[in-house]
């Protein structure tokens, strides 16, 4: 456990030894799915923060800044100068902001199947309309952190220096689509457009939760990204 600045106590797992890398899973408000050494990335330390309010975390319904703020807890009571940070789904948005606020403690993002910074009536149109074809994955998450979390994202993405802000980064961001996601890459694209140091990949032949329906792929896809610039 890991007390944060305000003492909340909060869950991360640890597994792994090498260069550190924060993994961040998707939700938002999601228990961390992601927790297992057989999907963390060969070769390196993974730290597993799970969200307050979460599982196993104290706490309740946050924002953005706070659950960078975690982040940052987390950081120090590892001692880390800096690390990889690796995000799935809602993670890879919050990989970029926490980029934002701390480049000088972040290696490299690697984000995989992310939303992206919009709220885009046509990107919601299309998932909608494909979600009936997506297997379902239970995962237990908490809709009080999940709107908290998302109502702060929005007031985020709706600020107006954040495209200034990505447009003047100098870390570098790796963004990965997965070829089989119902969900529209074109902001993915963007990102790794805007970005001075960003990339965008199309991986073929997986979907969205690839990490559980492809987990061998999963393993090979985020060791190759994470170890990169490390």
């Amino acid at each position: 456990m890991v007390r944060a600045d305000d003492g909340t106590l909060l869950h991360v797992g640890v597994t792994g030894h090498g260069p550190d890398v924060v993994v961040l899973s998707g939700g938002p408000g999601c228990v961390h799915y992601l927790e297992d050494d057989g999907l963390a990335p060969r070769g390196m330390r993974a730290w597993y923060p799970e969200p307050r309010g979460v599982g196993r975390s104290a706490g309740g319904p946050h924002d953005l800044g706070q659950a960078v703020a975690d982040l940052e807890s987390v950081r120090r009571a590892g001692g880390i100068d800096s690390w990889v940070v690796l995000g799935h789904s809602w993670g890879s948005d919050l990989a970029v902001r926490y980029a934002l606020d701390h480049p000088d403690r972040v290696g490299s993002v690697v984000g995989v199947a992310g939303h992206g910074l919009h709220k885009d009536c046509t990107w919601s149109q299309t998932y909608e309309s494909l979600r009936h074809l997506e297997a379902d994955i239970e995962i237990r998450w908490e809709p009080d952190v999940h709107a908290a979390l998302g109502a702060s994202f929005v007031q985020w993405i709706h600020e107006p220096d954040v495209l200034r802000r990505l447009a003047d980064s100098t870390v570098v961001m790796r963004f990965i689509a997965p070829q089989d996601d119902i969900r529209p890459s074109w902001p993915l694209r963007q990102l790794a457009a805007l970005v001075p140091h960003g990339t965008f990949e199309e991986l073929p032949g997986v979907a969205h939760n690839l990490w559980s329906t492809d987990p061998d792929v999963w393993v090979d896809l985020v060791t190759r990204a994470c170890r990169a610039h490390t």
